[in-house]
């Protein structure tokens, strides 16, 4: 069956979409979120590629393809891995966890990037390639940051597609109700899932033995297999989605703000205003950023810890520092100190 199908059950969505776009063996499968990643690469090629022939790029165009892979290792892979690891891994379980288990660092596959990581690792490696290359580091920056937005887009879609990184609890006519969230909750799971093995006893059972031999490995294998089983039988997500809340899709709305809206803008700028000051561009990246990522927190569950009981989550608390980050590009940019693509500094 494909991929987009759901129910609409008691005036509420409820996501069973398959994060799995080609299953080549029980083992293998082309993932929609392996798929993000890759068409957010291309479409940075692309876009910086089509930049740098129009000359609205300091890097020259048969350098791009080098750059991109470089970025995509350096920056974001490692950078985004990194990000999780010090600003949400180590604050919940603590450093002694991740020194006895460093494997968990390079533990992608499990899960776990930081979009703060990610932006930070390209942010250092624009200044080392901008070193060795010769070029402005903040005219590399302004080039990047026009893209990355389309990267963010690709993996907020591929985050909804997952059914990961939900909303809050609504009643507005957009919420949606994502499955998922039962693994959070023990006593709703256990109830959900024995609904679900009635509604299709001869799919379930056996799922549902291996859950009640061992609960603590067994729960999302057995949430995947009801949820897999519900594509093909609507009663077994009826019986589901009693137990589940409805919640606002943020990852769409990041999507939106925080992928297209601000690749828009910045795109806009770039076009309209090709004398700005190396760094212009960037710093509104990361002051734009920051602002939608705070507006958007505020219809998502919070992934970790609050900083600030019920007022501050970790989202919002990173992109703060953006803002003074940002300011300091803006403000070096219009004072003239680092050239332009009409100026470079130094000409």
């Amino acid at each position: 069956m494909s991929f987009i199908t759901g129910i609409c059950v008691l005036g509420a969505w409820v996501h069973n979409l398959k994060p799995e776009l080609i299953e080549l063996s029980d083992t293998f499968a082309l993932r929609w979120y392996g798929l993000a990643y890759l068409a957010g690469f291309i479409a940075g090629y692309l876009g910086l590629k089509w930049l740098a022939r129009k000359k609205l790029w300091v890097v020259q165009p048969d350098k791009v393809a080098d750059f991109i892979a470089c970025a995509a290792l350096f920056g974001v892979f490692l950078g985004g891995r990194l990000g999780y690891v010090l600003f949400y891994m180590i604050p919940e379980s603590g450093i002694g966890y991740v020194v006895e288990n460093p494997v968990v660092i390079v533990q992608v596959w499990k899960g776990g990037m930081s979009s703060h990581g990610g932006i930070l690792g390209l942010t250092v490696f624009t200044y080392f390639y901008a070193r060795r290359s010769g070029c402005s580091w903040t005219g590399v920056g302004d080039g990047l940051v026009i893209f990355s937005p389309l990267g963010i887009f690709f993996g907020r879609i591929a985050n909804f597609i997952n059914g990961e990184l939900y909303g809050r609890v609504t009643n507005a006519a957009v919420g949606m109700k994502f499955p998922k969230e039962l693994l959070e909750r023990e006593e709703e799971f256990h109830s959900a899932m024995r609904d679900a093995v009635e509604a299709d006893p001869e799919r379930l059972d056996a799922l549902w033995d291996s859950y009640l031999a061992s609960p603590a490995n067994s729960q999302g294998r057995l949430l995947e297999g009801v949820m897999e089983a519900g594509r093909e039988n609507p009663a077994i997500i009826d019986a589901v989605a009693g137990y589940v809340q409805a919640r606002h899709p943020s990852q769409l709305y990041q999507a939106l703000l925080e992928g297209l809206a601000l690749f828009a803008i910045l795109l806009v700028l770039r076009l309209r205003f090709r004398a700005l000051g190396h760094g212009v561009i960037t710093g509104t990246f990361f002051i734009l950023y920051a602002t939608f990522r705070i507006i958007a927190e505020g219809f998502r569950e919070p992934d970790s810890a609050w900083v600030i009981e019920d007022l501050l989550t970790k989202g919002q608390f990173y992109s703060i520092f953006m803002y003074g980050i940002g300011a300091a590009f803006v403000a070096a940019g219009l004072k003239g100190r680092t050239g332009s693509l009409d100026h470079p500094v130094g000409s």
